[in-house]
C-alpha cells in the first residue's frame, strides 16, 4: 500500500466522521423540531381556554361600564341643567337676588340673636 492508499483511507475516515457528525446534528435538530411542535401544541391547547375566559371577562366588565357611562351622562346632563338655571337666575334676577340677599341677612340676624340670648 502506497502513500496514495493511506491518504485515501484517511480521507474516507474523515468523511465518515463528518457524515456521522452531520447525521447526529440532523437527528438532534429533528428532535428539537419535534419538541417544539409538542410545546406549540401544548401552548395552543392551554391558550385557547384562557382566551375564551378573557373574552368572557371583558364582556362581563363591559356591562357595568356601559351602565356607569349612562349614569355619568345623566349626571352631566343634570349638572348642565343646574348650571343653566343658576346662570339664568343670576342673569335675570335683579329682584330675585335682592330677595335672596334679604333672606340671607334675616337668617344671619336670627343666628346672632339666638347667640346673644344663649350668652345672657
Amino acid at each position: 500500500m502506497g502513500p496514495g492508499g493511506i491518504a485515501t483511507i484517511i480521507a474516507a475516515c474523515a468523511l465518515l466522521i463528518i457524515a456521522a457528525a452531520i447525521s447526529y446534528a440532523v437527528i438532534r435538530f429533528g428532535r428539537l423540531i419535534d419538541e417544539a411542535k409538542v410545546s406549540l401544541k401544548t401552548m395552543t391547547d392551554e391558550a385557547t381556554p384562557l382566551l375564551e375566559e378573557v373574552t368572557t371577562t371583558v364582556t362581563l366588565v363591559n356591562g357595568p361600564l356601559q351602565s356607569l357611562n349612562k349614569i355619568t351622562k345623566n349626571a352631566e346632563e343634570i349638572t348642565t341643567k343646574v348650571n343653566d338655571i343658576a346662570t339664568s337666575f343670576l342673569d335675570k334676577g335683579g329682584p330675585a337676588l335682592k330677595a335672596v340677599g334679604v333672606l340671607m341677612s334675616a337668617a344671619q340676624m336670627k343666628k346672632s340673636r339666638s347667640r346673644k340670648k344663649k350668652s345672657e
